[in-house]
């Protein structure tokens, strides 16, 4: 496979796209149908790669960021429309921040019949340990704890526990309300059974990163039973999500804490817990990248997604909610909208080698 064509949105002072294209021998077209045309009359490329995240792009009142993903997919499926063939297209992160939109760019991939992958790395990246959801098995619970800034962080984490738990028993059924909390109504949601501090537990145990003592004298440490947890997340978030089978699960950002992501689940007739890190190479070698590549070049070499589309439409919404929710002051929010079924391949997709 080889990059025959690029468009590129912006191009700040500091952007390599011309210098690329003459040392790799491609051209940089002015719109997405020439660069899809290759300059000619018709479609000449075999797949699609779009990255609608770099760039100044301005913010809603959700403090969401607009960048043009639904614009630049809607103008690929206007020349796959025009010219009488579709090609895959992989959408890198998020499908929109709106859910209509997003779920218009899965169902163009359904009605003109062309495979549709997007979605973060962490679902395919390597697990400390190797584990993974047994297939169709009933979940009582499940916590992830995730780092970093409300969107894009965010939506990574959820991205990852939503890989882990569609494959509860009887496949995804939908998400049927959110609520986003914050503060000391976090800690007090878990006091009160909201969400499960045994998996909060469960789930911190995995982490390579905990802060407090652990970084002053090397000492491990319960960040939970020695109370050091709720003095080192200053702001913690709680996205509170009911599914629409009954089955409950949180995402817990807890900056401060630890600085890697972490799942835990309650399985049926299972006494422990089934805990894991999703694995992120140090920088500058951020392998698991090439975790997600390896599935980008699965999908243009079979037209076919590795998994669901459906997974990052429902994440999309998912998270739109929960900032709805935050916005109108931390209101649980019924999501009738987000009526998404589907099923998880049964094989796991993560990287094991």
């Amino acid at each position: 496979m080889k990059v025959v064509s690029l468009y590129v949105d912006q191009k700040p002072e500091s952007e390599q796209s011309e210098d690329r294209a003459r040392e790799f021998g491609f051209t940089v077209y002015p719109t997405i149908a020439e660069a899809l045309r290759c300059g000619g009359d018709k479609i000449a490329v075999d797949a699609v790669l779009s990255i609608g995240e770099h760039g100044v792009y301005p913010q809603n009142e959700l403090s969401q960021v607009l960048y043009p993903r639904y614009e630049f997919f809607k103008e690929c499926v206007k020349v796959f429309e025009e010219d009488g063939r579709a090609v895959p297209i992989f959408n890198d992160k998020h499908l929109s921040y709106n859910f209509e939109k997003a779920k218009e760019m899965v169902d163009d991939g359904h009605r003109l019949g062309f495979g549709v992958l997007s979605g973060s790395s962490l679902p395919v990246t390597w697990r400390l340990p190797d584990v993974d959801i047994p297939y169709d098995h009933e979940l009582e619970g499940a916590v992830m704890v995730g780092v970093g800034g409300s969107d894009p962080m965010d939506y990574h984490a959820l991205e990852a526990m939503q890989c882990m738990i569609e494959r509860r028993k009887g496949g995804e059924t939908g998400v049927a309300a959110v609520q986003l909390i914050d503060g000391d109504e976090v800690w007090e949601a878990g006091k009160d059974g909201r969400w499960s501090m045994e998996l909060l537990e469960a789930a911190l145990s995995r982490s390579d990163t905990p802060s407090g003592l652990t970084n002053e004298d090397g000492r491990t440490q319960n960040l939970i039973g020695t109370g050091e947890l709720y003095k080192l997340v200053d702001n913690p978030a709680a996205y509170l999500i009911e599914f629409n089978d009954g089955f409950k699960a949180t995402l817990l950002m807890l900056n401060g804490a630890v600085g890697d992501y972490c799942f835990a689940a309650k399985l049926r007739d299972h006494p422990v817990p089934i805990s894991t890190q999703f694995f992120l190479t140090p920088t500058p070698n951020v392998t698991y990248s090439a975790c997600l590549i390896a599935k980008i070049e699965e999908l243009y070499e079979t037209g076919i997604a590795p998994y669901p589309a459906e997974r990052t439409l429902l994440v999309s919404g998912t998270l739109e909610s929960c900032l709805k929710s935050r916005h109108q002051g931390h209101v649980r929010l019924e999501t009738p909208h987000l009526n998404v079924e589907y099923r998880a391949p049964k094989d796991s997709q993560h990287a094991r080698r």
